[in-house]
């Protein structure tokens, strides 16, 4: 089994990116394999609303010159996905928000393809807003229609300086408990295949208030 984990931030190994390795030392440690991707240094446009990813069905976005396409395959065979962000104005990080925007428009609507895949999310930031934006990242998990594993409280950890994460005590708790439930989840996953039968994926349904 494999996680794929997403760190939104300018920073390479920034505060976010310890966050992530603090979770994904705790899955390596359960035998999961584990990868970080950085996003947040990259030049990613956000979503044109073009609509040629339902058109085309694909697993593609028509968007050229920036490494979507390349992410959203890592997605799709990934048995789990990590969302990690810094705090940008009490909200998500704006390139980890074009990447996601797009991202998860075309699993969407090509199958899917990432409903019953484990996901959380994680959070850096320095005092204020960590609640906010973990919200907004937990928004894409449930929309997919992801497994959602938890800790034992809200999956925010605190630093300004690069490293400096490593000091909150609560918060590495946080991510290691939160590593340890999510390798939990996905071995549930795993050994359920072909002995318990997932709920049959129900169409779209759109309703608008305005006719």
């Amino acid at each position: 089994m494999k996680v794929v984990a997403f760190n939104g931030s300018p920073n390479k190994e920034g505060n976010t990116w310890h966050a992530l390795k603090m979770v994904t030392d705790a899955l390596e440690a359960e035998g999961i394999d584990t990868e970080i991707v950085h996003v947040g240094n990259k030049t990613i446009k956000g979503c044109a609303a073009c609509y040629q990813c339902v058109k085309n069905k694909n697993e593609q976005c028509v968007q050229p010159g920036d490494q979507v396409n390349e992410w959203v395959q890592k997605m799709k065979y990934a048995d789990g996905l990590i969302l990690g962000s810094p705090v940008h104005y009490a909200a998500i990080g704006g390139t980890m928000k074009s990447f996601l925007d797009r991202a998860f428009f075309v699993t969407g609507v090509n199958d899917s393809m990432l409903r019953h895949k484990v996901g959380a999310a994680v959070v850096a930031v320095r005092r204020s807003g960590g609640v906010p934006t973990f919200e907004q990242l937990n928004n894409f998990l449930n929309y997919a229609e992801m497994l959602m594993p938890t800790s034992n409280y809200w999956n925010v950890i605190h630093g300004r300086a690069p490293g400096e994460v490593n000091q909150d005590l609560e918060g590495q708790q946080i991510m290691r408990v939160l590593g340890k439930n999510m390798a939990w989840l996905m071995k549930l996953v795993e050994h359920g295949k072909g002995t318990i039968a997932p709920p049959e994926r129900e169409p779209k349904t759109y309703f608008s208030f305005i006719h």
